[in-house]
């Protein structure tokens, strides 16, 4: 068999469970091949073409974890699967924490190996195809923000696109995930960028000022205008005018600015004068606007007008490979802003970012790490250091019963009379029955990160 048709390599340093396990692979049409020793696996790997590795833990020259720890510190790519006739979840847990991509228990069943396999073969074509699509994605194109997931490569995208166009751009996801710097990114890679950009909060604007803020007034227009003023209408001439949290304004000033945005004049309040103005709008919510549009409070031909171009921003919960990442930089940030010595995080520390749901996004995020440097002196940040905003379970009684519902739960015996802990492991095994065993197929389903959901079932046990 030659290397180059080889997808699977077994460090398996019993013979007749391997070959049980080749011959298995084979009738999957998923060639393999098979080592006895932790130094022979790594020379094959080293040699190339491998695309994952069904590794012993237990090796007559060296234990499975120090396998996983040459292949990282060697930069060695390949989707990793533990087998070990160790049913501890706690070595399940280093091994992820080694990068493990699953993990098998001894005695092994066929189906269940298969599945495994050909899980960790589709990651691997998946992983193939996103390290491509990062490497055609220029250096340094991430317009300010911090991250290189997949959902972030496809804003940046986005935003180099978008930003070609004079059309209206509707920005939408949660608070905290930076709809206001998307903006900006988007006027500083336009045309306009020598221009102004003017952000504009409509929800932070008392009602009765708000059109004055947008479109100005003339000296005596109303009680204390006592001098002629450029709303942001006229500042932004010529640029861009970004509207922050749009559904909040009144349906009143919606109906002036659906006729700006038709006509591109402006009437200042208390004039009879129509002013032509060059402007791009951008606008931003984090509400569900078709929601509002329903509940009549925004126009549906206003809501049409500005949703030319819609962009949501991804919550940072499903962007968990940035997480690290993000807080590495605040880190940094925030120590030198302070006067600390911080600059990294405890194992504990990462596992405890990475476990946490975020709902604040990146702003909550930002939060935590500022609260753990001024609190605490060190080096180090530790996951005792952190001030989570609530202590509740991870996924919080609403989201388990929504996660239940998402998974198709029949009510499963899923009743407000239970004990929160007994519901949340109803769901999660349910989630893991229904991908066959895998859990990071489960994460996925349930957006936790498979090492949370490994640290649950340890407390199972």
């Amino acid at each position: 068999m030659s290397n180059s048709n080889v997808q699977v390599l077994i460090i398996e340093d019993t013979n007749s469970i391997g070959v049980v396990m080749q011959s298995w692979l084979k009738k999957a049409e998923i060639n393999s091949e098979l080592v006895g020793t932790g130094k022979e696996g790594i020379e094959r790997i080293q040699k190339g073409g491998i695309k994952v590795l069904l590794l012993d833990l237990q090796l007559p020259d060296m234990n499975g974890l120090e396998v996983l720890d040459l292949i990282k510190s060697e930069g060695l790519d390949i989707t990793t699967v533990v087998v070990t006739a160790s049913g501890s979840i706690t070595t399940a847990v280093d091994a992820m924490r080694r990068g493990a991509y699953d993990f098998l228990v001894k005695p092994t069943a066929q189906e269940r190996l298969l599945t495994t396999t050909k899980n960790a073969l589709e990651r691997e074509t998946l992983n193939t195809a996103v390290k491509q699509i990062k490497k055609d994605f220029k250096k340094g194109g991430n317009h300010g923000f911090i991250g290189s997931s997949l959902p972030m490569i496809a804003i940046y995208k986005t935003i180099d696109a978008v930003a070609r166009s004079s059309a209206c751009v509707f920005i939408s996801g949660e608070s905290g995930t930076g709809k206001e710097l998307c903006a900006e990114a988007i006027h500083i890679a336009s045309n306009r960028k020598r221009s102004s950009f003017v952000a504009l909060n409509c929800a932070a604007i008392p009602k009765d000022l708000i059109e004055s803020e947008v479109f100005g007034h003339v000296k005596g227009a109303f009680t204390g205008a006592t001098s002629d003023r450029e709303g942001a209408a006229f500042s932004a001439d010529g640029g861009t005018l970004f509207l922050d949290e749009v559904c909040e304004m009144d349906l009143k000033l919606q109906s002036k600015l659906l006729r700006f945005l038709q006509t591109g004049t402006v009437q200042k309040v208390g004039s009879d004068k129509l002013e032509k103005v060059d402007v791009r709008i951008l606008c931003a919510t984090n509400r569900n606007p078709l929601l509002e549009v329903e509940e009549g409070r925004f126009r549906e031909d206003l809501y049409y007008r500005l949703h030319v171009i819609p962009v949501e921003l991804p919550p940072l919960r499903s962007r968990e490979s940035d997480v690290i990442e993000i807080a590495k930089f605040l880190l940094k940030q925030i120590s030198e802003e302070e006067g600390k010595n911080f600059n990294s995080f405890t194992q504990a520390a990462i596992d405890a970012l990475l476990s946490h749901s975020w709902p604040g996004n990146v702003r909550e995020l930002q939060n935590i790490i500022r609260n753990a440097v001024i609190l605490n002196e060190g080096e180090q940040i530790d996951s005792s250091m952190f001030s989570f905003a609530t202590k509740v379970p991870e996924f919080g009684s609403v989201a388990a019963f929504k996660a239940a519902n998402t998974i198709g739960i029949n009510a499963l015996s899923v009743s407000l009379d239970q004990p929160f802990a007994d519901i949340e492991r109803e769901i999660i095994e349910e989630a893991i029955n229904q991908c066959d065993g895998s859990i990071p197929k489960a994460s996925d389903m349930l957006s936790l990160s498979p090492s949370t959901i490994y640290r649950k079932k340890e407390s199972w046990v």
